[in-house]
Parts: structure tokens; sequence; C-alpha cells
């Protein structure tokens, strides 16, 4: 091969060698590309179903049989309760009212859902937990109609608190006057058993209400 020849392969080689290297750059930078799409794909699926599963697309019944979407509490800190009438705990009542009354005017709502679940202990009509409330505790916070918050009949909103906020060995409700607090954006935060007492809870909720 003369050195004329000798160069021309040279400059082939050099010539494929290139182009193979910008193969595989191409190659590495369409995987790079793919692999981002499908990182955001998967991203926004994620944020879509976190969107669509929150507080506020749930909906209850009030004791007066009114529907009652929870977007109605966006922006205020809440506090969600079972109750019933005739539990150790059922005194917790007037500590609950005390506390939206003290901050009500600020940003703070209770939600109270019987439930007759726990040694059925919440036996009445919507009409007599009604008048309970009111004559017993002068109750003013909003109450709804009567539910079931564990099993398979469990109100798809306690589905979704017990699954943010998993209890002490499982997710279940363990008894009346469990508590769920949420921040201003509908954020559940914190989960408390029945024995913490309606005061005990005045700290994270002056916490909640500072924030925006």
């Amino acid at each position: 091969m003369n050195k004329k020849a000798f160069i021309e392969q040279k400059v082939r080689n050099g010539c494929f060698q290139f182009k193979l290297l910008i193969l595989k750059k191409n190659m590495k930078l369409r995987v790079a590309i793919l692999c981002l799409s499908i990182f955001t794909i998967l991203s926004l699926t994620a944020q879509e179903k976190k969107s669509t599963n929150n507080f506020y697309k749930f909906k209850a019944k009030s004791l007066q049989g009114n529907e009652i979407s929870m977007k109605d509490y966006a922006g205020k800190v809440v506090l969600i309760v079972n109750t019933a009438s005739k539990c150790g705990f059922t005194p917790q009542y007037e500590g609950l009212e005390k506390l939206y009354k003290e901050f009500k005017d600020k940003g703070f709502v209770i939600l109270g859902f019987p439930c007759n679940q726990f040694a059925n202990q919440e036996p009445g009509t919507a009409e007599e937990i009604s008048k309970f409330c009111k004559l017993n505790y002068d109750i003013s916070f909003p109450m709804f109609m009567k539910i079931d918050v564990n099993g398979d009949k469990a109100d798809p909103l306690y589905k979704y608190l017990k699954a943010e906020l998993p209890g002490t060995l499982g997710n279940e409700i363990k008894w009346n006057f469990t508590k769920f607090i949420l921040d201003r954006n509908g954020k559940p935060v914190k989960r408390y058993g029945s024995g913490v007492k309606p005061d005990e809870i005045t700290i994270d909720i002056e916490k909640l209400l500072g924030e925006k």
C-alpha cells in the first residue's frame, strides 16, 4: 500500500470511528431523554393521583341530612373526631366545644362523625344525637351522620385518613374520640388516640393556625 492509499484508509477509518462515536452519543442521549420522559410521566401520574385523593374531594351528610363538601373547609385547620354519646370519653365533647369557640374565628373547625362500632355506644338516630349534643354540651361545631370508621363499610373519608396516618398496631380506629388534625391545605398532620384530651391539642392547633 502506497503512502496515499494508506492516508486515505486512515481517513476512512477515522470517519468511521467518528460516526460510531456520534451514534453512541446519540444513543445515550436518546436513552437519557427516554428515562427523563418516563420519570416525568410517573411524577405527573403520582401528583395527579395525590391531587385526586385528598381531603377536599370527600363529601358527608350533616345530621340535618344536607350534603357537605369538605371543600367548604379549605384554608382551615380541621380536627376530625369519631364521636359517641354513651362512652367514657363522651365528656370530651365539652373540651372540643371549648376549642372550637376559642379558635373558630382564626380559621379552625371541628367535624364530628358519630359511630356505633365500639360497644354500640352511639345507638341513637340523627335527631337523637343532635338533641343530645345540644342539650348536654351545647355543641355548635358541624356534626355529621353516623358512619362506620372500620371494616369494609368504612366511610371513604376515614379510609383515607387511616391510610395517611396509620395508628399504633395497625391502621384501624381503636375507639371513640380518636382525632385527626389537618393543616390549612387539607393535609393530615397528626393522629391522636382517644385518651388525648382536647386541651392537649391546643399547642398543635395554634402552630398550624400560624402556618400559611
